[in-house]
Parts: C-alpha cells; structure tokens; sequence
C-alpha cells in the first residue's frame, strides 16, 4: 500500500470502465429499434405503461443513488462516524405517504407531467411556476453531478477530466433520446448492479487489508466511529436522530413523492398495485445502498485510522477521499480499481439519464404542447430532439462548473435541495388544504423560494470565514497539550445566526412548511376555494380517512353502542339520519380506481 503518489489506470481499468458505456449504449439501442421503436409519446415518456414493479424499483432508487451520495456518504462516516446512518429511519415514512397518497392520487388522474395536477387543482399560471422551477432545479444539479466524479477522478488517477466528462454525457444523452425511458429503466437496473458490486468488491479488499473483519471492527469501534442514538432536539446540530430521521422525512417526499422524475415511473407501471408496490421495494434497495456506503466508511477508517490522506496532503478535497482510498487499497487487484469508477459513473449516469427524460417530458408536456397544435410522430420526434438538446445543456452546465471555484460548486450542490422542499410544500398545499386558492400558491411558492435561498446562501455564506476541521472523539491537540472534545460546546447562536445556522437536514421542513402556511393565509385573505370548485380527486380526504382508520383501531363493543340501520347508504342512529361522509370539502374529492380522470377533460392538454 504506497500512500503518497499519483494513481493510474491499468489497461484492464479502461477496458472495464468502456464497458459500462458500451453496455448502457447498447441497452438504449435495443429498447430503440425493438417494440414500438420509441414512436410515440406515450412509449417513448411512460414506456406505455408496461413496466413491472422490479426493475422499477431498482430504477427509482438509481434515479437520486448519485455520485455524489457514492463518494460523499463514505467521507462523512469516515470523517464523522455512523450517526448519518439513521437517515435510514425516515425512509419508512418517507415511502409509506407517496404509496399511499400521492401516488394513488397521481396514477388514477392519468396523468403525463406531475405538475398538470396543478393545473387541475388550482390554475395554469400555478402549473407553469411548478415547471419552471422544477426545470431551474434538475438543469442546475446535472452539470454538477457529471462534473463532480470526473473532477475527484481526475485529481486522484489522472483521468482526462473533459473525456471522462464528455464520455458520460455523450452516451447517456444518446441512450436516452433514442430509447425513451425503457431504455432509462432497465440501464438504471445495470447500472445498480454495477454499483453494488464495485462497492462490495471494494469493501471485501479493505476488510482484508484492515485485517480481518474483527480487526477491523475493534478500530472503528476505539476510534469512537460507531455513534449511538443522539437525541439532541436542538436543530442547528447538523446530524441527530431528529435532523435524519424527522428532517429526512421531508426531503424523501420532496424526492419521491412530487419529483417528476419518480413520478414518471410510477405512472408508467402496468396497474396502480404495481406503482405501490414499486415504492414499497426501494425501501430495502435503499437501505442496501446506505449499508454498503456506511460500511466503505467504516472500511476507510479501519484502513487508515486518523491518518486521513486529506491531512497528509495526499488529496485536496474530501470529495476525493473515496476514490484515493479505492486506488491505494486495489492497486494489486488488477480491474477492481476499474470496476469501482463503473460504480460510480453508473450512478452518474442513471441520475442524468432520469434528469434528461423528466425535463424533455415536462418541457414538452407544460411548455410546449399546450401551446401548438401537432402530430404524434412530430411529438415524439419533438421529445426526442428535447432529450438531446439536455444533454448538451448538461455538457454547457459541466464547464460553466468547472469554471466556478469549490465555494460556488458547493452552493450550486445545494441549490437541488432548496428547491425540492417549495415544490413539495406547493403540492402539499393543494392535496391537503381544499380551502387554497391559486393567489396562496402563487404566494407561498415564492415565499417558499425565498426563504430557501436566504437560509441556505446565507448559510453557506456565514461558514464560509471559518474552516471545518472534523476532529476524532476525545481527541488530543498534542501540539498544546490540551484535551479536546470532538463537538465543541459553543454558545448557542440566536437570531439570524440561529436560521442560518439550521441544519441542512430541516431545509426541505422548513420550505414546505413556510409554502403552506404563507398559502394558507393568502387564500384566506383572498377568499378561499369552496368545495364544490376543486376538482374532483384533486384533495386527498384527510378528515374521512383518520375517522376509518379511527374506527378501525377503536371498535366499540356491542353492548355499548347505538343501533344503526342503513336508510338509502346513510346511516341512522337513534332515530336521526346522518350521512357517513368527510368533512365539507373533502368529500368526492379522492378518486375511486376505476373512476374518469379530470385531466381528459383537461383544455390545455
């Protein structure tokens, strides 16, 4: 093991890495000249509804696996110790509500583009504000994600960045604007192949190299890298129970319960059952890909204890750590080293492919089509030909990235964050509070925005002054002799210093919440929406659905209760009729499966 030093690809590194974009190209040809061809819309968007639970699974859980997650999640426990790993727990709800409110919602209103709920629900000026933003968030993030993985591989093997760059972009546009989404699906599903095994080859060796795997175990464990539960409710400590797994609620709904790109796959599964039960699958797909991350950073710290390469100015980033760490451990294991940045820019590739599709959908479905008139074939041709303008974009935005100094790329990183949580307090808005009108989401939205870029610019800008050094527990400052903890107990910052220092975890909270209730106040201000003009299965029945569910854990015994007779589906009891119904509102707002959508009644669409 040779710490200091430049790494190189072997020629076995290359030709494995070449595979990966052989094989995704070769995916998104199949799926191009078999079936239909990609030769319309509804094949070429939704895969014409066909696909099966599995591969969607897998797909959904690739689409925001990234690369950046890859070489970022290792650092932070290596760094920092295992308390990132409970972001697992807000996977559950975080799963549970898209399976069981958006998404059954969604698939029974049939619709293309997520953001046509808006529409429905509140008006076309709402829709297009959704779209914009949306289109701003995911063209801002793919220049950032291609660009990150070549950049950390370039600093530590050598590997031509703008190849690297270009490489990727060029096959995944290619693949994508020629095979529509079947192709993104099942590339997305070799590609998470390919992820996990490069992580697992990459962890067997280092376990090896560490000396075994009870070896291994007694370092990270007296290195204090093993962290029990914290349960500090203070919001500004970066990683607690409360931050991971309450906070992380919000940004998995803000992902996977309104994000187009995940929509789009639950909509184009056969039947709706399908749908849920996609949702319920990445649940253990995304609990492998945290275990596997953690696991390489508990790997990294066993290898190299507190002699981090980043302190011994082996690399300059801690973005680099990961794949410094994968070519100082596999040097003698000839591809291995090839196989892992096949891992990592097939995470790369699955979160652009599914950014290129989403954006050509919206863009064609909000943007364009509601405007002109046209043919199928001139539809497809036009989506196709959307794809492939992204896909250049993407290169344009990976340059105007490696422009920008490490400061503006991190900010640039976060901006994915801030947007996602408005967005999901807009829908949220509209599901869950009939009473919203179009001025409170209008309103809300842009103060959601608002607030996300105050708090989170003036929050990277207020860190900025001082430098972040991760210190071991109970570390020692031997230079003064001076016993230091590894949190230092600062007095507790107030006023603004307290928002802005808010832990990035509650950003998703914060936003949706503030959309909401800005929304709220307008639409009452400006008067609020009467039952009778939502749209039907716009409004999710929160009242009728806690009152079933209520009924259902507290079954009162016999002799306790009233007798009910059922006069023409109301009930009586004692003598009085009373309809078994929501509250005003509410009711007939929630379609049934087999219901006609709104949307085809839809004028714009």
């Amino acid at each position: 093991m040779d710490p200091t030093g430049q790494k190189y690809f072997t020629i076995i590194d290359y030709v494995i890495f070449a595979l990966l974009l052989v094989a995704s190209m070769a995916i998104g040809l199949y799926y191009a000249f078999t079936g239909g061809r990609q030769s319309t819309t509804q094949e070429f968007m939704y895969a014409d509804r066909s696909m099966k639970c599995l591969p969607l699974s897998l797909s959904l859980m690739a689409t925001f696996q990234s690369a950046v997650a890859i070489i970022g999640t290792p650092a932070e426990v290596y760094a920092n110790g295992t308390q990132y790993w409970f972001i697992g727990c807000c996977y559950i709800l975080g799963l549970l509500i898209p399976a069981h409110i958006f998404i059954p919602m969604f698939y029974r209103l049939h619709l293309t583009s997520v953001y046509q709920y808006l529409e429905l629900r509140f008006c076309k000026a709402v829709r297009i504000c959704g779209t914009v933003t949306f289109i701003f968030q995911m063209v801002v993030y793919m220049g950032v994600g291609i660009y990150t993985p070549a950049l950390a591989l370039n600093a530590v093997t050598g590997f031509h960045l703008w190849g690297a760059v270009l490489a990727t972009g060029l096959v995944c546009t290619l693949y994508t604007a020629l095979g529509g989404l079947k192709a993104v699906v099942w590339t997305d599903v070799f590609q998470t192949v390919v992820m996990f095994t490069g992580q697992l080859a990459v962890i067997i060796v280092g376990v090896h190299q560490a000396g075994g795997l009870s070896d291994a175990w007694v370092k990270v464990r007296d290195g204090g890298r093993i962290s029990g539960i914290d349960l500090n409710p203070d919001p500004t400590v970066r990683h607690t129970f409360w931050t991971l797994g309450v906070g992380g609620v919000f940004l998995m709904l803000s992902l996977y319960g309104v994000n187009q790109a995940q929509v789009q796959r639950y909509l184009s599964s056969r039947t709706e059952k399908e749908a849920v039960m996609s949702c319920y699958m990445v649940f253990p797909c995304l609990q492998v890909a945290l275990m596997l991350s953690c696991l390489m950073g508990l790997v990294m710290f066993a290898c190299y204890g507190n002699n981090s390469p980043l302190e011994q100015q082996y690399i300059t980033s801690k973005d680099q750590m990961v794949l410094y760490f994968v070519m100082d451990m596999l040097q003698n294991f000839p591809g291995l080293p090839g196989l892992f940045v096949a891992c990592l820019f097939s995470a790369s590739l699955s979160t652009i492919s599914s950014a290129f599709n989403s954006l050509a959908t919206v863009t064609m479905v909000d943007l364009i089509k509601p405007h002109y008139s046209m043919t199928e074939a001139r539809a497809t041709l036009l989506s196709k030909m959307l794809a492939l303008s992204y896909g250049i974009i993407c290169v344009a935005m990976a340059y105007v990235v490696h422009l920008m100094n490490s400061s503006v790329l991190q900010a640039a990183l976060s901006i994915f964050g801030m947007v996602g949580g408005p967005l999901l307090g807009l829908f949220c808005l509209g599901i869950f509070f009939p009473c919203a009108n179009s001025i409170g989401a209008v309103a809300g939205l842009a103060a959601g925005l608002v607030m996300a870029f105050w708090v989170g610019i003036g929050g990277f800008l207020s860190r900025m002054p001082s430098s972040v050094q991760v210190l071991p527990f109970n570390s020692t400052n031997t230079s003064e002799n001076i016993t230091v903890p590894a949190v230092i107990d600062a007095a507790r910052p107030a006023g603004l210093n307290g928002l802005y220092s808010l832990s990035y975890m509650w950003y998703s909270a914060l936003n949706s919440s503030t959309v909401v209730l800005i929304g709220l106040i307008i639409s009452f201000m400006t008067g609020p929406t009467k039952g009778d003009d939502v749209a039907s299965g716009t409004v999710y029945p929160v009242m009728r659905t806690a009152q079933s569910l209520l009924h259902k854990l507290v079954k009162p015994s016999a002799c306790c209760t009233s007798p009910e007779h059922t006069i023409d589906g109301h009930k009586k009891i004692n003598g009085n009729v009373k309809e078994d119904a929501g509250t005003e509102g509410e009711t007939e707002t929630f379609l049934p499966s087999n219901a006609v959508s709104p949307v085809e009644h839809e004028t714009s669409v």
